[in-house]
């Protein structure tokens, strides 16, 4: 199974007017990085992004890295943990890394920060290659 893009992604997807239109992803060192701000439409409570929208930064930041090193893989288990609110209007700076690879499976690992290096979610993943 070969995965394919047609830029509908909901997280990065230029074509979807729907979706979070994330781009300028970018290496640093052995992590991948991209910057986001969340608007009123990507609400839960008054103020604060939905906790939704926060686990789809996480949850891209892995695959797009993954892609970017070539691997063909999808989302096995996410496991998410919400350490702030993150407020509506606030950039917000998403970084993922790999902790493990065996074989087929990737271990990864992201981040969402405010530019004050205020820890906002944080999360671990599995990521599997689909088999020949």
């Amino acid at each position: 199974m070969k995965l394919k893009d047609d830029r509908w992604c909901f997280a990065c997807g230029s074509e979807n007017p729907g979706g979070l239109h994330l781009s300028d992803f970018h290496f640093q060192n052995d992590s991948y990085i991209c910057t986001f701000t969340p608007q009123r439409q990507h609400q839960g409570w008054v103020g604060v992004t939905h906790g939704g929208i926060v686990a789809t930064l996480l949850d891209e930041i892995m695959t797009k890295m993954l892609w970017a090193r070539q691997a063909n893989a999808v989302t096995a288990e996410l496991q998410i943990r919400y350490h702030q609110p993150l407020p509506i209007g606030q950039k917000v700076i998403i970084r993922g890394w790999i902790a493990d690879t065996r074989r087929r499976l990737f271990h990864t690992k992201a981040e969402l920060r405010l530019p004050d290096d205020t820890l906002i979610a944080s999360a671990q993943a599995k990521f599997l290659a689909p088999s020949e």
